[in-house]
């Protein structure tokens, strides 16, 4: 995972998308709220609800912020924390459908690679690293638009900005 400058181009990013519970995890939310409340009915009354509407917007909260931005921008494949410059990868593959998806993260999956995972997209990228440097084999990093993000970054591979 190589140093980039942080500074970003005015364009903008190729490609940019944050991985957002889909309507399940929302409801998951709403779901906390409501359990949090009819637990503290009894003590509290309407206090319960007022809890029970906080833990739900909370848990709303923390799923948006903690959810990763998988972006292509100046060259480079950021997914979360991580960032490798596009002339540093190597084949990049969609996985378009959750069988695929399954099995690179099962029986396929080295433990040395880097993983941004979302459980709520069910479909990703598989990034093979060519940096001898880099001990990291590839990345998966989970995308609804895994076509989008390989054009992206095949954009972003034969541009040379990086």
């Amino acid at each position: 995972m190589s140093d980039l400058p942080t500074e970003r181009s005015s364009s903008g990013p190729d490609y940019r998308e944050r991985v957002l519970p889909g309507p399940g995890g929302w409801l998951g939310a709403a779901g906390m709220g409501v359990i949090v409340a009819i637990a503290l009915w009894p003590l509290a009354g309407r206090g319960g609800v007022a809890v029970g509407v906080l833990a739900a917007v909370a848990t709303a909260v923390a799923l948006a912020v903690t959810s990763p931005v998988v972006e292509v921008a100046d060259g480079a494949l950021r997914a979360g924390q991580a960032h490798v410059p596009a002339r540093l990868l190597g084949e990049v593959t969609a996985l378009t459908d959750a069988d695929r998806m399954r099995a690179e993260l099962g029986p396929r999956l080295d433990a040395r690679a880097y993983v941004c995972l979302r459980a709520w997209a069910r479909t990703g990228v598989k990034a093979v690293l060519d940096d001898p440097a880099d001990p990291t084999p590839y990345w998966i990093v989970s995308t609804r638009r895994p076509a989008e993000l390989v054009a992206a970054v095949e954009r972003a591979r034969t541009s040379g900005r990086a």
